[in-house]
């Protein structure tokens, strides 16, 4: 009945929907529409699917030659937890010198920020990111909870400590968020080429 993804409402991102989003991406945002540009959470998906069609491809390309090939569904997997986590959700009150000013964040562009951080990072696909705790008021402890996907040859705790390094800085330079703890999960991992190919004998 509807083409939306599961768990996924058009209203979610401003009446558009994930695959309409890629559509647009597909077509370099042109001929330009004004309900997609003008709304933060679509601009928060098309930046995050825009970052993981560049990783994607490339773990994909990588991995065509090992066996077993990566299995796609693990990008669809992200995609659909890219435009669940773009709605704009709770605020995230910014203090101001200004008692008559009011500034927050919401909790979307937070987990946009989150989900940047981490691919920047390299190593490692954030998949899903969750706040857990009361963002709401100012100095609640939060403790984020990171799903990821492993990548290449490199050592995944290392790629992780470098995951949470930058994910805290970022949280750091941008939020006044309390950060008590980053969770990390790794749910897939998608070796080099040379871990499936090499040492086969």
């Amino acid at each position: 009945m509807s083409d939306t993804l599961p768990g996924i409402e058009p209203d979610d991102l401003d009446g558009h929907t994930i695959e309409e989003l890629s559509d647009y991406l597909d077509a370099g945002r042109s001929p330009a529409d004004a309900s997609i540009d003008a709304s933060p959470g679509c601009q928060i998906a098309l930046a995050a699917l825009a970052r993981l069609r560049s990783l994607s491809g490339a773990v994909l390309d990588a991995g065509a030659s090992s066996e077993p090939a990566p299995d796609e569904s693990w990008i669809s997997g992200i995609v659909q937890n890219i435009g669940r986590e773009a709605r704009a959700g709770r605020s995230i009150p910014l203090s101001h010198p200004s008692p008559a000013a009011s500034l927050a964040l919401t909790e979307g562009s937070v987990r946009g920020l989150i989900r940047a951080a981490g691919e920047e990072a390299g190593g490692l696909v954030v998949g899903r990111c969750t706040l857990e705790g009361d963002v709401t008021t100012p100095g609640a402890p939060v403790a984020i909870q990171v799903e990821v996907s492993a990548y290449g040859d490199e050592s995944i705790a290392s790629a992780a400590t470098r995951l949470r390094t930058a994910i805290l800085g970022a949280l750091q330079r941008h939020t006044e968020l309390v950060v008590t703890a980053i969770d990390i999960t790794v749910q897939d991992i998608h070796p080099a080429p040379s871990a499936g190919s090499e040492g086969a004998s």
